[in-house]
Formats: C-alpha cells, sequence, structure tokens
C-alpha cells in the first residue's frame, strides 16, 4: 500500500536534512582515482546510498561508483543515455536513453535494469518523490510520458521539443520548458490536465524553489529568465548572454543561472529579483548547489574547470577538470562534487568542504558529442 505523505512536510524534512547535515569545517577530502565509459555526459546522486551514476552516452552504459568503497560497476543500458533522475524512496534510478525512446530503470540494491518505452528521443527526466511518479521529456515526440510506481506509462502533450523539467512536490505541478514553442507546459499531476505559459525564447532550462513555489526558465535565445509566481502570473529578469542552465538554492532563496556565452552567472534574490554577475570560466554549461555549504558548482566546458562559488561571500575558486566537463552533481551529506568529463572519460572528484580533488581519471580522448 503507497501511504502518501503531505508534500509541504516531505520540503520541510528536506530542508531540515540540509541544515542538520552540515560538514565539519575540518572535513578532508583524499584524492581518488576512478573510471568512466565513453562520453560521460550526465551524472546524478544518491546521498541514501553513497552512490554516484555517471551516463555515458558513447558506449550505452551508466557507471556507478560507491563512494565508501570507490568501486566501480559498469550497468548497459540503452542508446545515448542522456540524463537520469534518483526516485530515493524506492532506490531507482531512471535513464533517458536519447537514441532508443527508451528509459532504463537501475534497481540500486541489485544493479538490475527494466527497460521502460517512452516517446522519440527522451531529454530529461525527473521525479516526484511525493507521488513516486517519473516524468520523462520527449524532445522529438513533443510529449511527456508519466511513468508511475509500477512502471505503467501514460503520455501527456507538450509544446515543441520539451529539452527541460521539473516538479514542484508542495502543488504536485509539473513544468516543461518547450525551446521551440517558447513557452511552459504545465501539469497537473493529479489530472495529467495540462495549461500553457509563454516564456521567452528558446527556453532551455527550469527550475522550481518549492518553498517559494516560483518557477525559473531560463531562455536561451532572448538572454532572460522567466519567473512563473505561484498565481501563474510571469515576470522576466534580463541575464546574461545564452543561459543555458538555472539551479536555485532552497536555504537562501537564491537562483544561479549560467550564461555560456558571457562566461559568468547570474544571481538572481528570489525576494526582489535583485540580480548580480559574477565571472566564472570560459563556456559554463551546468550548475549544482550544496544548500548545506552555501557553495555552488559551475562546469566550464571551455577551459576545463569548475568554478566553485561561495554564496555568502559570492567569491570564486577555480577547480582543474579533465577536458570538456559537461555535468555534475553534489552529495549533499558528504560534500562530494562529482564532475562528468565529455571528451576524455574521466570523473573529477572535488571535495566540496576542503577542494582537495582527483581530476584526469583515465586520459584516453574521446570525441564531444551532444555539448549543447
Amino acid at each position: 500500500m503507497l501511504i502518501k505523505i503531505s508534500s509541504i512536510f516531505l520540503a520541510a524534512v528536506f530542508l531540515a536534512g540540509l541544515l542538520w547535515t552540515r560538514p565539519s569545517a575540518n572535513a578532508q577530502g583524499a584524492p581518488t582515482i576512478l573510471n568512466s565509459g565513453n562520453d560521460p555526459f550526465a551524472v546524478a546522486v544518491n546521498p541514501a546510498t553513497n552512490k554516484t551514476y555517471v551516463a555515458n552516452f558513447g558506449d550505452a552504459s551508466v557507471s556507478v561508483i560507491d563512494e565508501t568503497t570507490q568501486a566501480v560497476t559498469q550497468v548497459p543500458v540503452g542508446t545515448h543515455p542522456i540524463a537520469m533522475a534518483v526516485n530515493h524512496a524506492s532506490n531507482t534510478v531512471y535513464v533517458a536513453n536519447h537514441g532508443d525512446g527508451t528509459v532504463t530503470a537501475i534497481n540500486g540494491n541489485t544493479n538490475s535494469t527494466t527497460r521502460i518505452e517512452v516517446g522519440k528521443s527522451p531529454v530529461a527526466v525527473a521525479v516526484n518523490p511525493a507521488t513516486q511518479k517519473v516524468y520523462v521529456a520527449n524532445e522529438f515526440s513533443n510529449d511527456i510520458t508519466v511513468i508511475d510506481e509500477r512502471g505503467s506509462t501514460t503520455s501527456v502533450r507538450a509544446g515543441n521539443r520539451p529539452t527541460a523539467i521539473d516538479i514542484n512536490p508542495a502543488t504536485n505541478t509539473i513544468y516543461v520548458a518547450n525551446a521551440n514553442s517558447n513557452d511552459v507546459t504545465v501539469i497537473d499531476g493529479v489530472s495529467n490536465s495540462t495549461t500553457t505559459i509563454a516564456a521567452g525564447v528558446h527556453p532551455t532550462a527550469v527550475a522550481v524553489s518549492p518553498v517559494s513555489s516560483k518557477v525559473y526558465v531560463a531562455n536561451r535565445g532572448s538572454n532572460s529568465v522567466t519567473v512563473i509566481d505561484a498565481a501563474r502570473n510571469t515576470s522576466t529578469i534580463p541575464v546574461g548572454s545564452q543561459p543555458v542552465a538555472v539551479a536555485v538554492n532552497l536555504i537562501t532563496d537564491k537562483i544561479y543561472v549560467a550564461n555560456a556565452i558571457s562566461n559568468d552567472v547570474t544571481v538572481i534574490d528570489g525576494a526582489s529579483a535583485d540580480t548580480l554577475t559574477i565571472p566564472t570560466g570560459s563556456t559554463p554549461l551546468s550548475l549544482a548547489v550544496n544548500a548545506s555549504t552555501n557553495q555552488i558548482y559551475v562546469t566550464n566546458q571551455g577551459n576545463d574547470s569548475v568554478t566553485i562559488l561561495d554564496g555568502a561571500s559570492n567569491s570564486t575558486s577555480t577547480v582543474a577538470t579533465g577536458i570538456s566537463p559537461r555535468a555534475l552533481a553534489v552529495n549533499s551529506l558528504t560534500g562530494k562534487v562529482y564532475v562528468a568529463n565529455l571528451r576524455d572519460r574521466t570523473v573529477t572528484v572535488i571535495d566540496g568542504q576542503s577542494q582537495n580533488y582527483s581530476h584526469r581519471l583515465d586520459h584516453t580522448p574521446k570525441p564531444a558529442k551532444w555539448a549543447r
């Protein structure tokens, strides 16, 4: 029997966990050497199991990294795995396989897999922790596949070329950025009914703040962020050139936008909508926030580095990575940051507290693919 817990309560527990699991200021990390597959493209972390999952676009596999033992296991998945999401309650990892229209569900306990048919060219996936449903954005069939806890699927129509998805578990609402129709599809998680909200040009990324119930949509083509409030009114905030990623710090209510062409991050104050611009390295492509340490990590694909931004002082430091860092994820309990380096089969491991790190774990160059 599925027991439904208030999603507001879940959000409160999540925030409390972030506040009570802050790593010790004296925490130290040692360099490690790990392996990955071809063209590592996406990363997801399950802090409850201390496992990290790396989707290897080039060889149809996921590398499973056990942080405790440092063991690495390769799990076969579908063709061109491009995005992942973790269902922490069931310890299941959902992998969107862009090349064959499937999602691979990985059992986190056994690494056994289940194949689920979805739409054409799935490109993004998200889990609603309150309902245990999984939402998959299918880029070229213009729809969303909803997967329930039994593995059954339902198709929901979206806009033209859905490319990003995020969920507000407190309201059971799903937001989908449609890159070619310049809008956001809003899905009611109970009925699967939809509404459409206009955005800027080529919305590419979306992030939800369950605390404020605001939604932030990065518009790559108009150098702006569309803000959707709880009443679904919208406002527009100018940012840097070609914003491609957005993330929210739920504790500080700060929003971080990576601007790929202007080589900077725009920091938005969620309460006042004031902005601040902070320089990064070359071609920042992805962001991850560790709310427990108030540190923000930015991959700089153009100069093989990660910018670490201190959310309190807005000061920055830089860590070298492998070639062409494409994605990263944070283990909020241990402070470890895992960076997938697209072009040289590497994973860079950053100790988020001491900033000790290992990099270039395998030095074989590989051609870039899907560097959006």
